[in-house]
């Protein structure tokens, strides 16, 4: 073992160049995964202060117990409690303050006359609590709202609308109120609770413009009184409240907004970022195992006179296992530094970008650091393993061979194996996205489709590189023709070192062809489902917005240009005891302004206790036109609605509607999502969008679109997701071109003799370098050509996968231009791999050269 360890050393302190490609693609990818980690803890861990401290004077909070929670969504609906409630409360041993928290959707209009917020986070509004301790936001500047229209904001929303103390405003309630900023405030001693914005009213004017009728707020804020605990505060209150009441402690309040951050963004954000760090060293295997390989094949010589002198097996595995130990540790452990730097850099980048990254100290746990080092360290092992077994196995006469350049062609064996693992891939994958949907079985499909290319590499990159290195033979003469030879020379080390980038380019091609396919499938809905000619929307994605004032589909149904004006809002309830999100509006012009399909029985005459649902929801609930529907409100009331229309259609209108009429009684803030216009014959677009603007500003200012700009800016999430994940995975990239350029590297070495020959017989250093640069572009096309294969395939199976999984009908979409320019970053990264290889082949000494062994 000594003896072993000894000749590791010697070796790495002579070869120490061999290494810097692995070393590079270990660190790198374990810098991601520790940063993510490291990130993601802090975050947590200041979102808990931050809500802790936030919430240090509540120790408890009174609510409604039952909450309706509609598919898809991680927080559900809550009855409002009763204002009166905090007279009584007031009373109860151990309570020293009581307030009424009013809570609803309210978003600011900027300086510049745009909304502030709303593509995400929520936007909100409520009455400002005077209590000190049982407000989450503390007074910063300027004073409490003491009269109607007067407001404080949070100083993150002041600083992006570009407010101050003094400035006149637009409140959308989403009924437009105007507003006057008297003070600034922060929360948790931060600027802004991240992006969400916070407007704080009188209780008069929160309960005007937040609830749906005087006396009830969302929660009732209580402070525990010297000496009483939380539990014991809880305890008490409880035999006080009414039926459907609860209360909880102030931390488990703490607790559940922590959750609710951490579900609907931590959880999604760090999931990503490890999906992502998961490929990055995915990617950094290839490339350390075709290092490990190629130094192997080239001290085949060496090993054989180890071997010769007596070596064991054992003792050859061994050492080149400690070189890899060796690499892999030192890789690690600055990965971990380089780890905490990203971390600090995200830190600091976060607030340039508009997410304040909570204040504090960055939180590095032991896991976050021992996790990476173990997953490093493994990985480079695992990828050392069979080159280091190859190694052991070297015979003593391979001494006596010229050379021991890998050149062995692709087998018939490998062939047969990566051929039979693309029909098994084929089978599963159709099966779960054609014969029986299952979203498990796509994907283990797609698994076995990315072992296949792996397998079947050496096997394709004979005659891809013969196909893809044709032209240079013509373009580019001998030059082209040796740098085609050379990526023919030995296929197993070419598909090696093409399979890092191929499959970076495999998931780059995955996202875009999955994105383009969402975007086809929003405006194939739009298309499909939208008659009107304008549409006026809230954002496309996240909680964010006030929604659309109630009374602004009939202001538009007023002006002359427009002949239909439908608005939905939006309710919830629980149909037979799940529940259900409901679309609220007049059915009648909902039909005339939407394709809703096949429809049977009638849309006209729902009246307050008649309801319309989906082909699909009937199944699903085995009703029909006729029968009765039992729902339960979020007041707690339960109502039987008659199914009076089934409708085949949903992707715009939802999959239950009621009247205005029937929702009112059980409404709480009123809003609309989105109002569908249709024009008369002869009104022009352009005429009758100016109309409908001039109109819709009194509202707000919403935004009105027409029908294509409507379903672009409804697929505008897509385009952010992917600037993303692009954003991402060019660390994948990276490490791919740095396998390609230590593949060359080796490989120059390996061709010292023979690169000294090619000068000696007159290749000039310019056709060198021209050479090993063709042949760095042949052996990256090959990756890209094959990660544009399997990147559209396995965007195919997602998409498909994601229909039969899904009740809305999706839409396959290739992105030609999208996809051509993932072919050219594919390529260019090849040629920039080739650069540094190049250069120094062609700054070998030609005498030197000739005479290496």
């Amino acid at each position: 073992m000594n003896a072993s360890v000894r000749l590791s050393a010697s070796s790495l302190r002579a070869h120490k160049r061999r290494f810097a490609g692995t070393f590079l693609a270990v660190f790198l990818g374990v810098a991601f995964l520790a940063g993510t980690l490291v990130m993601g803890d802090t975050l947590r861990a200041s979102f808990d202060t931050m809500f802790g401290n936030a919430t240090s004077g509540t120790d408890a909070v009174v609510r409604s117990a039952d909450a309706i929670t509609t598919p898809g969504e991680s927080e559900g609906v809550r009855e409002p409690v009763a204002t009166d409630l905090v007279g009584t409360i007031e009373k109860v041993p151990g309570v020293a303050a009581a307030a009424p928290n009013i809570q609803g959707a309210g978003q600011l209009i900027g300086r510049n006359g745009d909304p502030i917020g709303g593509q995400g986070p929520p936007t909100l509004a409520g009455n400002w609590i005077a209590d000190p301790e049982l407000n989450a936001y503390r007074l910063a500047e300027g004073h409490a709202p003491r009269g109607p229209g007067e407001v404080v904001i949070d100083r993150g929303t002041a600083e992006r609308g570009d407010l101050k103390i003094g400035d006149t405003t637009t409140l959308r309630t989403p009924d437009p109120v105007k507003v006057t900023v008297v003070g600034l405030a922060t929360f948790g001693g931060e600027d802004a609770m991240a992006q969400v914005t916070f407007t704080g009213m009188t209780r008069a004017d929160a309960e005007k413009y937040l609830t749906a009728a005087p006396g009830e707020a969302a929660t009732i804020q209580v402070r525990a009184g010297p000496g009483v605990s939380q539990q014991e505060l809880v305890d008490a209150l409880t035999p006080v409240l009414p039926k459907g009441v609860e209360a909880i402690t102030g931390q488990e309040s703490a607790e559940e907004n922590t959750d609710m951050i951490s579900s609907q963004f931590l959880s999604v954000f760090t999931t990503l970022l490890l999906v992502f760090s998961g490929v990055a060293l995915l990617v950094a295997t290839f490339s350390i195992h075709n290092t490990f390989a190629i130094v192997v094949a080239q001290r085949t010589r060496e090993n054989a006179l180890l071997r010769a002198l007596g070596a064991a097996r054992r003792q050859v595995t061994v050492s080149t296992l400690v070189e890899a130990s060796t690499v892999a540790v030192t890789a690690s452990a600055a990965g971990l530094a380089g780890g905490i730097g990203i971390a600090a850099g995200l830190q600091a980048l976060f607030p340039a970008i508009g997410f304040p990254f909570p204040e504090g100290d960055l939180v590095i746990s032991a896991l976050s650091m021992a996790l990476p080092l173990a997953v490093g360290v493994v990985v480079c092992l695992g990828s050392a393993l069979l080159p280091a077994v190859r190694a052991g196995r070297t015979a003593p006469l391979a001494a006596l061979r010229e050379t021991a350049v890998d050149t062995s062609g692709a087998s018939r064996t490998r062939a047969v194996t990566g051929l039979a693992l693309i029909a098994l891939a084929l089978g599963v994958t159709l099966t779960g996205v054609l014969a029986s949907p299952s979203i498990w079985l796509a994907a283990t499909g797609a698994v076995l489709a990315l072992i296949a290319f792996v397998v079947l590499g050496p096997v394709a990159s004979t005659t891809a590189v013969r196909v893809l290195g044709g032209p240079l033979d013509r373009l580019r003469g001998v030059t082209g023709g040796l740098a085609r030879r050379n990526a023919l020379r030995s296929p197993k080390r070419t598909a090696a070192t093409a399979s890092a980038l191929m499959i970076g380019v495999a998931v780059v091609s995955l996202f875009t062809v999955f994105g383009a396919s969402l975007k086809a499938t929003m405006d194939q809905t739009v298309a499909r489902s939208f008659a009107g000619d304008v549409a006026i929307s809230t954002p496309s994605f996240g909680a964010g917005g006030s929604g659309l004032s109630p009374r602004l589909a009939d202001a538009v149904q007023r002006l002359p240009e427009v002949d239909t004006a439908v608005g939905l809002g939006r309710g919830v309830a629980e149909v037979d005891g799940k529940g259900r999100a409901l679309t609220v509006t007049d059915p009648v012009a909902l039909e005339r302004n939407f394709d809703l399909g096949e429809i049977r029985g009638s849309m006209n005459g729902l009246g307050t206790d008649g309801i319309a649902i989906t082909e699909n929801e009937a199944d699903k609930q085995h009703l029909k036109t006729g029968e009765k529907a039992r729902l339960t409100f979020t007041d707690g009331r339960t109502q039987t609605f008659t199914v009076r229309a089934v409708y085949g259609q949903s992707e715009l209108a939802g999959d239950y509607v009621i009247t205005r009429d029937a929702w009112a009684p059980h409404r709480t803030q009123d809003a609309d999502t989105l109002v569908a216009v249709s024009f008369k014959d002869g009104v022009g677009t352009d005429d009758g969008k100016a109309a409908v603007e001039k109109a819709a500003a009194q509202y707000g200012n919403p935004e009105v679109q027409t029908r294509d700009e409507y379903a672009q800016s409804a697929a505008g999430g897509i385009d952010m997701m992917l600037t993303l994940v692009y954003a991402l995975l060019a660390l994948a990239v990276l490490i791919a071109l740095l396998g390609i350029a230590n593949t060359l590297t080796l490989a120059i070495r390996e061709r010292t003799r023979e690169l000294g020959l090619l000068r000696a017989v007159g290749q000039t250093r310019s056709q060198l370098r021209a050479m090993v640069r063709w042949e760095s572009i042949l052996v990256a096309a090959f990756g890209t050509v094959g990660g544009l294969a399997l990147g559209a395939f396995l965007g195919w199976v997602l998409v498909e996968a994601s229909d039969g999984a899904s009740d809305s009908a999706f839409a396959f979409a290739m992105p030609p231009l999208q996809l051509t320019v993932v072919a050219l970053v594919g390529l260019t990264a090849g040629a920039l791999a080739g650069l540094r290889p190049a250069r120094r082949a062609a700054r070998l000494d030609v005498l030197r050269a000739i005479a290496t062994e």
